[in-house]
């Protein structure tokens, strides 16, 4: 089966925002389930298309998960400081997990991170549960970076992202 990474089209928003949404809820990755406020960021494709880059790998044109690639100084950045470009969003169908598409979305965002013109460098947070994204940046040469490391919510002590960065 070909992976085809491509730029998500406004017809496919929804359907990767659910993608996404249900990565972060099946994995446990929301401690407040449904409820979590963060939830909804997930589900806006619409948002993170209109300020990042939203890319999508898509098999026997179907959706199988997607990736956000934030450009150097971008206004979705959460850790990347200048000279750096970000993957915000990492996120693979449960179904389809297993079939390379992770790994291609971030191959991808390391090429045009590659093509970006004053880019040096690739940076991530991931959560600390994310063991097969972690696996997927170890395997294609990110170091972590614990220095970087970051709570988004600073009171509770449990949400504390991992931070990883490819120099290119």
């Amino acid at each position: 089966m070909d992976i085809v990474i491509r730029p998500a089209e406004p017809g496919e928003y929804e359907t990767l925002g659910e993608i996404t949404a249900q990565a972060y809820l099946r994995d446990g990755l929301l401690d407040f389930g449904e409820s979590d406020g963060y939830l909804g960021e997930l589900r806006d494709v619409a948002k993170r298309a209109a300020a990042a880059e939203v890319l999508v790998a898509v098999a026997e044109g179907q959706v199988l998960g997607g990736v956000t690639f934030v450009p150097s100084g971008g206004p979705m950045a959460d850790i990347s400081g200048p000279g750096e470009a970000e993957i915000r969003m990492l996120a693979v169908a449960h179904a389809a997990r297993g079939r390379g598409a992770g790994e291609a979305l971030v191959r991808a965002c390391l090429d045009r991170a590659r093509a970006t013109e004053g880019c040096v460098r690739l940076v991530l947070s991931t959560q600390r549960t994310m063991h097969a994204a972690h696996r997927i940046y170890e395997r294609l040469g990110f170091l972590r970076t614990p220095e970087r490391d970051w709570n988004p919510i600073p009171h509770l002590d449990d949400i504390a992202l991992l931070t990883y960065e490819l120099t290119l």
